[in-house]
Parts: C-alpha cells; structure tokens; sequence
C-alpha cells in the first residue's frame, strides 16, 4: 500500500470541498482531496440546477393561462412532452456540472479518485493509499432518504439523484414528503401536465412556520397540486402501479418521488477510528463558528454537518473549514443570517431566525397583501402575502416570511437590511421603484411603522 504525509486531506469533491480548496491551496501547505463518486456537486447534479430547469420549463408553459386572457389564440394546443423536457434539464445540468469536475481532474496527483475512511486518528486509507495528514476536513455530503420497505418497489420509487436521469415519466406522480424540494418539483411537474399529488405527515409545507403565511402557501400551492397533510404515508403494489394511501386520500400511480430529506454521508467514514463520537443525533459534535469537531485536528463542513444544508452555506462553510484548517488556531466566524427560499410560484421565503422561536408578545409584525400589488396585479400573478418581524422598542428588523411573487428578491434585500442591523425607519428612507414586487417591502415596512418606537428618537 502507497503512503504518503500531507498537511491537509479534504473527503468530498462537493460544494464545501470544493470551497474549502481555495483557501488550501493559497496557503501554499501540501493536500490531497478525496472523491469516490461522481464528480459535480449535489446542487449542479441533482439539486438546485437542474430542478430549476424542470421549474421554468413548469412555469412558462403555466403561463399560456395568462396569454389566453391576454388575447393570445392557440393557446389551448400547448402541452410538455416530459422526455422532451428532461432532456433539457439534463443537457443544462450537464454543462453546469460540468465545471466543478473540470476543477477536480486539473489536481493531478492530489485527487485520489476513492472513497476515504479513517484508520487511526490523523490516518486515512482510499483506494490503494494511506494518508497521513495533519488536518482534515470532512465535506462528504448527503444522500436521499428511502424508507427500507419502500426499496423493494425498484426503480418506481424516484429520488432527486435518480429523477432527472428518467428518459421519461409516467402520467401520474406522488410526491412523499413537501420540504422545499418536494413542493418545487411537485408544482413543476403537475405544470408540465403530470397528475401529481403531495403527500407529508406534517400539517406545514415548505417549512413556513408563521402561521398566517403558511395558511396562503397551502391554499395558493393546492391550485397546482392537491396534498394530503398530517397523515402517516403506506405504499403497495396494485399490478404495475404504486398505491399510496394516507389517510382518507387513496392514490395509483406510475412511481413516487421520494422527497423525505437527506442523510449525512458519514456511514463508511469509520469515525470511531479517529476517537469521534457521534451525538444523539448521529453527529459528531462540532463548533458551527469554527466548524471543528471537538477536541479533533478535524472540520466538517456542508450538507454533511446537517446545520444549514444549502448551496450558499456549503460555500461558506467550506471557506471557514478551509481557512481553519491551515492556520495554528481555528477562528469563529459569524454566520450570515438565515435565509430560505423556496422556488415555487409564488416563492416561499423565510429569513432570520425560525418564527416559532420568536415571542408574539414581544415583537411587531408588519404585513402586506399582494392582491393589490400593482405589479403582481399587472402580470397576472396577484395572490400572497409578506410579513416582517421587528423589535417593538426600536424598530430594528428580525426578519420576515413570505409567500409571494418575487420573493426571491425580496427575502434577499430583507435579508441584507437585517444582517446590516437596519431598523424600519432606515429601510423606508430606501428609494423604491413603482411598479415592482418590493413595492410590497415597502406596503409591509409601512404597515410596521404604527407597531414600533418612536422613529424621531
């Protein structure tokens, strides 16, 4: 067996691995970066790039509603052809994916196309190779969740990972589990003209926990796709096809997206080899500042810590692992504040911290209905709602929910202001343009202004 010494040992050529290399390889320390799967990050391959696709293509072809009242004729003959559509997605993701590979295979000799495990602490083993490094980072991601007994249906149940390689797809879907990308995928879907209907033992979808927000987002997401909440999901054969029933709701259908979450790729790691222990969670315990496990020359960054699991938290987690990783004393680094987005039409947007942590009785909440948004109004997308959070005493922002038109955009200037500690008052002395969504920002800073302090103070 080859042995070889570096300084750092990166497990996992995703989106934190990936940012983690930079500040790697500025420090000028020697490093080897370990990969055993298919190159191309979770979000190029199988997450936000090309379920985005799948999303527009949903979403134009939506639209043709919208023409016909507009006067446009032919609109009726539309409709998607799904293998069609997923061989676009495909060539899409491919070309973005594209990229990150290119990235890896430029390393050489530093990329070592296996799997790592730990043998001892500070000891590595892939392939053929023994590694001794001084630091390592952890980036190995996650992968989908299948009930066991669900896994004996083949190749009928469906994954993000397996989805977008379909050539095509049958007429009618069931989507378990409405986190984010259930209801992104599902909504698309039933717009490309599959039957679709959701499915999540959880009353909430989308993970909108102000109430009066996630009331708009179930009414407005019903439109395009009918859910069955709050009951436990059973799956059988019935000839061909899948069964799902859940409650009162009995549904055939050709396959099932299974969207119930990811796990943390740590199983095959051999983490007790390096003295890590895993908490009640199944996790090793881990500074989210510094991001190092405690007690360990060892940092873990991205999906596969399960803190934040998004693409832009996986990229600054990744700077911090790597940063840490080089230097004699790991740093803290402050968060940027929570933001999620859910791209579904309209978008589903939380930013700062969860509602449900949030005291009523101690903070303001502004609100701001989108049915008279001009500019909602003007295309045809006139529905929603947007609320904010601040403190009552001062003014300054908490955060917000939203489930509206643009809200892409809106929980992004939010999400600014809170970061920069604005108050009401200061975001109100912002220009805004008429006519735009943020004009809805602005009806709901409005709104607030008669729940908090004296602005004159």
């Amino acid at each position: 067996m080859q042995e070889i010494k570096v300084d750092i040992a990166i497990l996992g050529a995703g989106s934190a691995g990936l940012y983690a290399l930079g500040p790697v390889k500025r420090s000028g320390k020697s490093f080897v970066l370990l990969d055993g799967g298919i190159l191309g990050t979770t979000c190029a391959r199988v997450g936000c790039m090309p379920s985005k696709a799948a999303i527009q293509i949903g979403h134009d072809l939506h639209r043709r509603r919208w023409l016909e009242r507009a006067g446009v004729q032919g609109t009726e003959a539309l409709k998607a052809d799904p293998a069609q559509a997923l061989a676009l997605v495909r060539k899409l993701r491919d070309g973005l994916a594209g990229g990150p590979a290119r990235r890896v295979e430029k390393l050489g000799e530093r990329f070592i196309p296996h799997h790592g495990r730990f043998v001892a602490p500070g000891v590595l083993e892939a392939g053929d190779t023994r590694i001794h490094a001084e630091k390592i980072i952890i980036a190995t991601g996650s992968s989908p969740v299948v009930p066991a007994a669900w896994q004996a249906f083949g190749d009928r149940i469906l994954t993000t990972d397996s989805l977008f390689e379909q050539e095509s797809l049958g007429p009618r879907l069931a989507v378990v589990g409405l986190g984010a990308i259930g209801l992104e995928l599902g909504q698309a879907l039933a717009r490309w003209g599959l039957e679709v209907h959701g499915f999540d033992l959880a009353q909430e979808i989308g993970g909108i926990q102000d109430y009066v927000v996630q009331s708009q987002a179930r009414a407005l997401l019903a439109r395009d796709l009918p859910m069955t909440l709050g009951q436990a999901v059973e799956i059988e054969a019935a000839g061909d096809d899948l069964r799902v029933r859940a409650g009162k709701t009995d549904f055939e259908c050709d396959q099932v997206l299974a969207s119930l979450g990811r796990r943390p790729n740590l199983r095959g790691l051999n983490l007790e080899a390096a003295g890590i222990e895993l908490d009640e969670q199944g996790l090793p315990p881990f500074n989210p500042e510094t991001l190092q496990i405690d007690g360990q020359p060892v940092f873990i960054a991205g999906d596969v810590d399960a803190y934040r699991p998004l693409l832009h938290e996986a990229g600054d987690e990744g700077r911090i692992a790597g940063s840490n990783a080089v230097a004699d004393t790991a740093k803290a680094y402050r968060r940027k504040t929570p933001l999620g987005i859910v791209f579904t039409d309209p978008n589903l947007c939380t930013v700062g911290p969860a509602f449900d942590s949030l005291d009523e009785d101690e903070i303001a909440i502004g609100e701001a209905d989108f049915s008279t948004e001009g500019r909602a109004v003007l295309i045809g997308e006139d529905y929603g709602v947007l609320r904010l959070y601040a403190e009552v005493e001062t003014g300054k922002l908490i955060g917000g929910s939203m489930a509206c038109p643009g809200g892409e955009h809106i929980a992004h200037l939010l999400a600014w202001a809170v970061q920069q500690e604005m108050t009401v008052f200061d975001l109100l002395k912002m220009p805004f343009y008429h006519p735009v969504h943020e004009e809805g920002l602005q009806a709901a800073l409005y709104d607030l202004l008669h729940e908090v302090g004296d602005h004159t103070k």
